[in-house]
C-alpha cells in the first residue's frame, strides 16, 4: 500500500512516521525512505531502550551488573531495569554517548530527566541510530551484538507483529508504546533491523500517536498501567494494522519485499 493511502485518513489529530536505511560496504546503493504525517516529532516510549542498553554498558564498570538489567530493558521491555541504566550512568550522559557513536542528536525530556520515555525523536534518526547500531555489531562490537541477539528474543504481542509484516522471522524488533496522562493518544512504535550480512543493514522504523479520546477507555488504560498490567493489545487494536503497513511499505521502497499473506490484519 502506498503512504498516501495509508496517511490520507488519518484523523487530523493523528500523526504517523514511517523510514527506512539501507546501506553497507559490498552492497547497493544507500537508500533512505520516510514519510511522515502531523507532528516532526514524537515522544519514543521504550524505542530507544536497546540503545540506551548499548552505549551505557561501557559506562558501568561491572559487566555483570549492566548485562543484568540491560537484558530484560531489551527483551521484555523492563522499566524498571532501564531505569537502573537511565539513573546510574545519567540521561545527558546515554545520550550524548548516543550522538558521539550514532551522530543523532536527543536531549533528555523537559521538566523530569528520570522518564526516559519522553525522549521526542523522529523515524529517520531512530533508523538512522539503529543502522549504527548494527554496522558496529557486524564489525565486532560484543556489546552491540550482545543488544541486536535480545531483540530477536522479543516476542509475542511486544512485537505487534512487525517480524510478519516484513516477511522476516530473524528480524531484530523492539516496540515501545504509552498514553501519559496528558496525552488524548496512544504512542505504538517499532524499530526492525533485517539480517544482511557482512556491514550491509536495513532497518525499518514505524511511529504512530494515535487518538484515544473515549473518557472511559482511558480510565481503564490508565488503571492498567498503574497496576502493572499489560496494555499492548489495545495499542495493537488501535494502531497495529497501520503500523504494519507502514513498516511494510517502507521495506517495500526500500527495494526489499515482505509477504502480505503472513500479516495480521
Amino acid at each position: 500500500m502506498a503512504f498516501n493511502l495509508l496517511l490520507d485518513d488519518l484523523d487530523h489529530s493523528a500523526a504517523a512516521q514511517a523510514a527506512g536505511i539501507r546501506r553497507g560496504y559490498g552492497g547497493p546503493p544507500a537508500r533512505t525512505v520516510s514519510a511522515r504525517a502531523g507532528l516532526t516529532r514524537l515522544r519514543c516510549a521504550s524505542l530507544l531502550k536497546p540503545l540506551y542498553a548499548w552505549v551505557s554498558a561501557a559506562r558501568i564498570p561491572d559487566h555483570a551488573r549492566w548485562r543484568r538489567h540491560a537484558e530484560p530493558a531489551v527483551v521484555v521491555s523492563s522499566n524498571a531495569d532501564t531505569l537502573g541504566l537511565w539513573l546510574a550512568v545519567g540521561p545527558k550522559v546515554i545520550l550524548d554517548d548516543l550522538r558521539e557513536r550514532t551522530g543523532v542528536s536527543w536531549a533528555p525530556p523537559n521538566g523530569d530527566p528520570s522518564r526516559f520515555g519522553s525522549v521526542e525523536v523522529s523515524a529517520d534518526e531512530v533508523a538512522s541510530a539503529y543502522a549504527a547500531l548494527a554496522q558496529s555489531a557486524s564489525a565486532g562490537d560484543p556489546v552491540a551484538s550482545d543488544v541486536l541477539r535480545w531483540m530477536r528474543l522479543v516476542e509475542g504481542e511486544q512485537t505487534f507483529g512487525a517480524r510478519e509484516a516484513l516477511g522476516s522471522a530473524e528480524a531484530a524488533v523492539k516496540c515501545g508504546w504509552y498514553g501519559a496522562p496528558d496525552e488524548t493518544c496512544l504512542r505504538t512504535h517499532a524499530v526492525a533491523v533485517l539480517p544482511r550480512g557482512g556491514t550491509r543493514v536495513t532497518v525499518v522504523v514505524g511511529m504512530t500517536a494515535l487518538p484515544f479520546t473515549d473518557a472511559a477507555d482511558r480510565e481503564l488504560y490508565r488503571e492498567r498501567v498503574a497496576k502493572g498490567l499489560p496494555v499492548e493489545h489495545v495499542h495493537d487494536k488501535l494502531a497495529g494494522g497501520l503500523l504494519r503497513e507502514l513498516m511494510a511499505t517502507t521495506l517495500a521502497e526500500l527495494g526489499g519485499t515482505a509477504d502480505r499473506a503472513s500479516r495480521r490484519p
